[in-house]
């Protein structure tokens, strides 16, 4: 009897090692499988993700393509020895407040900055006065409503984002404290947005209140043209056509972004009049003082 279990025992092993061969095999070629599986996925993810950076590129592009490239325009200010016209930051402030204060804040601009510049105290007082700025708590603890001051900053269009939006068909305007420099073009571009707008060319269709600007990143932008001619009557009297009104309202974006341009270039020729001055001194020292280092002469003889 135990002769017979072992020749059985024997006879089934290798039974078993066939059995756990054929289970190895199969797993490994299921993790083969696995692994696969893995790799396609992963190589499909990518595969959409590049064709999605690419679409997107491709779109920015054609949009860029599409966009005229502002021309060149002559601005007084942008000359090393010139500063700024204040008769036409006076003018621009002007076209803000009666025109672009509607839609656009500028939250980093206060009265105070205005004083001795654009308007004189009394002015900045009166503009201030005519402004009220939630303020408090009070000493019962509720907020309440302020006469501005020089201290605080111009007043703002709307409440809050969903109310800017909700007045201007879903659109958000800008804050423009720093309209000028947030494009490349600068000034150039500013005052060809303001007054670049056209009819809608052949194959460009109208989808809603939009209108059509060959300057702005893809022709189509929400923005109405908030310019034309005598829209505003100027304080000084010149005539207000639409590019003296663009040209005046760029010169006060401009000042917003770098007002103290008119100080730092005084400075800087302050600097160079100095300079210039320590230059002369220093060639009347190289050239007197210093002239017999220049003219005598050393001669070395050789000992005999």
């Amino acid at each position: 009897m135990a002769a017979f279990l072992g020749r059985a025992s024997r006879q089934t092993r290798p039974i078993l090692q066939l059995h756990n061969g054929i289970t190895t095999s199969k797993a490994r070629i299921s993790t083969v499988g696995n692994l696969i599986s893995g790799r396609r996925v992963v190589i499909a993810a990518a595969g959409a993700v590049c064709g999605v950076t690419l679409a997107v590129t491709l779109t920015q592009r054609v949009k860029a393509h599409l966009t005229l490239e502002p021309p060149r325009y002559p601005w007084k200010h942008d000359h090393y020895w010139s500063a700024f016209d204040v008769k036409s930051l006076r003018r621009g402030y002007q076209v803000y407040k009666q025109v672009c204060a509607a839609c656009h804040s500028m939250d980093e601009i206060r009265y105070r900055e205005l004083v001795g510049v654009i308007l004189t105290e009394a002015e900045a007082k009166q503009d201030a006065f005519e402004a009220e700025v939630e303020d408090g708590p009070d000493e019962a603890g509720e907020m309440f409503m302020r006469p501005r001051k020089l201290f605080d900053p111009l007043p703002q269009p709307f409440p809050n984002k969903k109310a800017a939006q909700a007045a201007n068909n879903g659109a958000y305007p800008p804050d423009l404290s720093r309209a000028v420099w947030s494009n490349d073009g600068r000034e150039d571009y500013v005052f060809s947005l303001l007054t670049g707008y056209t009819e809608f060319p052949p194959g460009v269709k109208q989808m809603g209140d939009v209108h059509y600007n060959p300057y702005f990143l893809g022709g189509i932008i929400a923005m109405a043209p908030p310019l034309y001619n005598e829209i505003i009557e100027y304080d000084d009297g010149t005539p207000a056509t639409t590019s003296q009104l663009a040209k005046d309202i760029v010169v006060f974006l401009r000042w917003s972004v770098d007002s103290q341009m008119n100080e730092r270039k005084k400075r800087g020729f302050k600097c160079l009049a100095v300079f210039g001055t320590l230059l002369v001194c220093l060639f009347y020292m190289k050239r007197f003082h210093l002239s017999h280092l220049k003219t005598q002469r050393i001669a070395f003889k050789s000992p005999r």
